[in-house]
């Protein structure tokens, strides 16, 4: 299985640091201030568009992709209906870079992170503040939740590995997974009590989260993994680094499968996200300001 790139989207004047997909459009948030909305069919930039006044480094859509929520670098959190094209909240509960956002449909809760080590739990439907937790473990840079929703984890920069149940947020499990700092995680997607983790000291590895043993190490970029990816219906996993490269790995034994650079028509510069939009395609973002789209 070899991924080819399939189109390329351009637009935005700066480096792209998060992504999200609705099913038929794409959202990409950017340094230069701004989320667009792209038709991956025709490979164009759609007319929906929406300027802040700092750089965007987290988006997520939540309630069944009506809504998006924006995370910016001095901790405003905006949330937006798709439909209406309105802002419909605006919070200030963060005073630093929110670099995480994530939601979990199950629960109908979404998670906010920021550059402090603070983490806020929200009602996705109502909007509530459910709790705000400080713990103290620097840039949380992703959350992830499990498959059916009964778990969520996340990674700092203080190199540990937290993960908490989503009915009393209590925290369950937490060890010590990249002492330079983790930056990336993710459940794995044929076995929820395994979590797949990337860090500054570019390994990659797979732990048992219950009993925080490792069972897996390895050196698979030359520089910092910043995300990990579900792709080909979980049968793979997809690594992105500062390396300015993406790696394909099995996901059964993490046997390596293929490396996207820029010999293969890849990044120019780092590629800080990816995001899945269907088992046959994914696609990455990059300080290079462009989109790439790959298929199977």
């Amino acid at each position: 299985m070899i991924f080819k790139k399939l189109k390329e989207l351009t637009g935005h004047s700066a480096g792209i640091y998060s992504l999200a997909f609705d099913g038929d459009f794409l959202y990409s948030g950017s340094a230069d201030g701004f989320v667009t909305r792209w038709d991956i069919t025709l490979g164009i930039q759609d007319k929906f568009a929406i300027r802040f006044d700092n750089p965007v480094y987290s988006i997520c859509l939540i309630n069944d992709n009506q809504q998006l929520v924006a995370g910016l670098s001095n901790g405003d959190m905006h949330v937006f209906d798709l439909e209406s094209r309105l802002e419909i909240k605006y919070f200030t509960q963060h005073t630093k870079a929110i670099f995480a956002l994530s939601e979990n449909p199950f629960k109908k809760q979404f998670y906010s992170a920021d550059a402090d080590g603070n983490l806020a739990i929200w009602n996705a439907e109502t909007l509530d503040l459910l709790i705000y937790l400080p713990l103290d473990c620097g840039k949380i840079r992703r959350i992830k939740s499990s498959s059916d929703g009964t778990y969520f984890s996340l990674v700092g920069q203080d190199g540990f590995v937290r993960v908490f149940d989503t009915t009393f947020f209590n925290e369950i499990s937490s060890f010590i997974a990249h002492k330079n700092g983790a930056t990336s995680l993710l459940f794995h997607p044929k076995n929820d009590s395994q979590i797949i983790t990337g860090g500054k000291d570019a390994l990659l590895k797979i732990w048992d989260w219950k009993t925080a043993q490792l069972i897996q190490e390895i050196p698979a970029h030359n520089f910092v993994i910043y995300d990990i990816l579900s792709v080909d219906n979980g049968d793979s996993i997809a690594t992105c680094s500062r390396d300015k490269s993406i790696k394909i790995w099995k996901s059964e034994d993490f046997t390596f499968q293929q490396k996207i650079d820029f010999k293969f028509a890849g990044h120019r510069h780092s590629v800080n996200c990816l995001f899945e939009l269907n088992r046959n395609m994914f696609c990455s973002g990059s300080d290079d300001k462009r989109i790439l789209l790959w298929k199977n």
